[in-house]
C-alpha cells in the first residue's frame, strides 16, 4: 500500500505487518495508539517523519516476519485462533514465570532497588486484569464473532446478541488494551528502559529480558485486535 503521514499507525501496521517490526525500533505505539497519523506519532516521538517513511518502505521488501501474514485477508476465525494460540498462550504460560522472576529478584535485591517492588506491584496487576480479560474474549466475544461470520458466510442474519451489539463489547476491549499499554510504559519507565544495575544478577537480568519480551508480544497481540480483528467485525455486523 502507498504510505503518507496521513495514514493512521494502526492501518498501516494492519496492511504492513512488517511495520511492527520498525514501531518497535522507534518506539511508535502501534497498538493502543493505532488510531493517530504517522505524522502525529513521529511528532510525539520527535523523530523524523521523512526517515520514517522511508525505514517503512524498505521494510515492505524485506523478509516477511515468521508471523507477517496479511490478516486482512483470512477469515476471522482463523485470526482468533492465532489469537489465542499464540498470544493468550503465550500470556497464561509467561505471567507465572514472570511473577516468580519478580519475587525473587525482589527478595534479593529489593532493599537497594526500590523500583523493583513497583516493577512487581504493576505486573502483577496487570497478570491479573489479562486473565479476566482474555476469559472474557474467549467466554463471550470470540464466540459470537464465530458465529457472526459464520452466518454472514450463510447468507444469513448475524445472530441476537446479549450485548445489543458488537461495537458494546468490542469498546470495553479496547478501553481493557489501553490500560495494559498504560501497565506496559509504567513498566518501561520505572525500568528506565530495562537498564540493568551493575549488581545484577542473572534472575535480575532474566527477568529484564523477560519484562521486555511480554512488552513486544502484547504490543503485537493488542494490535491484532484493535486494528484488524475489531474493526473487520464491527463493519462486518454493520454490512446489511
Amino acid at each position: 500500500m502507498p504510505i503518507a503521514s496521513t495514514n493512521t499507525v494502526g492501518e498501516i501496521a494492519a496492511e504492513m505487518p512488517n511495520a511492527t517490526r520498525e514501531f518497535e525500533k522507534l518506539g511508535i505505539d502501534y497498538c493502543c495508539g493505532g488510531s493517530r497519523t504517522l505524522g502525529e506519532a513521529c511528532a510525539e516521538a520527535r523523530i523524523s517523519v521523512d526517515e520514517t517513511l522511508e525505514r517503512l518502505q524498505k521494510s515492505m521488501v524485506a523478509r516477511p516476519l515468521p508471523d507477517g501474514q496479511n490478516w486482512q485477508d483470512r477469515p476471522l476465525a482463523d485470526l482468533i485462533a492465532h489469537i489465542k494460540s499464540t498470544h493468550h498462550v503465550f500470556v497464561r504460560e509467561e505471567c507465572p514465570r514472570i511473577e516468580a522472576l519478580a519475587a525473587k529478584v525482589v527478595s534479593v535485591h529489593g532493599k537497594n532497588h526500590l523500583e523493583l517492588l513497583q516493577v512487581q506491584e504493576t505486573f502483577a496487576a496487570l497478570a491479573e486484569e489479562l486473565r479476566v480479560h482474555m476469559m472474557k474474549e474467549e467466554q463471550v466475544l470470540f464466540p459470537y464473532m464465530f458465529r457472526m461470520e459464520e452466518s454472514v458466510l450463510a447468507g444469513e442474519p448475524a445472530p441476537p446478541a446479549m450485548f445489543g451489539t458488537v461495537v458494546n463489547p468490542v469498546r470495553m476491549m479496547m478501553q481493557e488494551h489501553d490500560g495494559a499499554g498504560n501497565a506496559l510504559r509504567s513498566l518501561r519507565s520505572v525500568t528506565n528502559n530495562y537498564t540493568v544495575p551493575q549488581d545484577a544478577c542473572i534472575s535480575y537480568r532474566t527477568l529484564y529480558d523477560a519484562l521486555r519480551g511480554f512488552e513486544a508480544d502484547l504490543h503485537q497481540h493488542i494490535h491484532l485486535e484493535n486494528n484488524i480483528l475489531f474493526p473487520r467485525a464491527v463493519a462486518m455486523e454493520a454490512k446489511p
